[in-house]
């Protein structure tokens, strides 16, 4: 794909024949993690579509290039990077928009709440700035609140997200599957584009659920590819056993 000559539409229902009702399998090792390796990213990925994943989401250039190199499923790319003038750390800026267009992921997803991005510019602006550097590429707004993702619907974001889902300051009081996925159920009652339910989702109950409510697709991440999380809930519940 080529962000800055293809046409959106066409790519965007490419990718809606591929992932509806589907699993995309988050595959991502931060620095500090033992899993931290590109290689091991496009294993993990190589995994994930033997499972039946219908995509991936990654994070950084080099491991989505790896990642692309083991599976044939489109891809959400992210990166991942902290500004200490900002809270926004998903593809917060430009430079980071460059880095994904470098490896063509299908989609790039970037935080879409309220918070500011560095040098102080607002959600719309960016989008603006990203929609004119690269039109033909789809976008995912990573998303806290209802009122975000009505937000993000109308400035034309091809997937909404709900990403950011209690891992803000407004939505600190949310959890994405409380009260039957309330707040996955107001977003949907509120935007047109496609949802993706994403956040603590780490139950195949929990997945299937999402799907009956209207979610387009679900992305889920640590309950499948941190090998240090899953074992931590293990663990956990031993100790409550004892």
């Amino acid at each position: 794909m080529n962000p800055k000559t293809d046409r959106p539409a066409d790519t965007a229902r490419m990718i809606a024949d591929k992932w509806k009702g589907g699993l995309i399998v988050s595959c991502q090792a931060l620095p500090d993690e033992p899993l931290h390796s590109s290689y091991i990213m496009g294993r993990m990925a190589a995994a994930a579509r033997e499972g039946g994943a219908v995509g991936i989401r990654a994070n950084t250039k080099e491991d989505i290039r790896e990642i692309k190199r083991n599976v044939n499923l489109p891809v959400i790319g992210i990166v991942k990077q902290n500004y200490v003038d900002s809270e926004v750390y998903i593809t917060p800026t430009m430079a980071e928009i460059d880095q994904l267009a470098e490896v063509s992921p299908e989609v790039i997803a970037m935080d879409a709440t309220g918070a500011l991005r560095p040098g102080g510019l607002t959600l719309d602006d960016f989008y603006r700035e990203v929609r004119t550097k690269y039109p033909g590429q789809l976008l995912m707004a990573d998303c806290s609140t209802a009122e975000e993702a009505e937000y993000a619907d109308r400035l034309g974001f091809d997937f909404i997200g709900t990403t950011m889902v209690g891992y803000t300051r407004q939505s600190s009081h949310l959890k994405i599957e409380a009260d039957d996925f309330r707040v996955l159920r107001d977003i949907l009652a509120r935007v047109h584009h496609p949802v993706i339910a994403e956040g603590n989702i780490n139950t195949p109950e929990k997945a299937r659920r999402v799907l009956e409510l209207g979610a387009f697709c679900i992305v889920v991440g640590s309950a499948i590819t941190r090998p240090q999380v899953i074992t931590r809930t293990f663990v956990r519940a031993i100790k409550h056993a004892s």
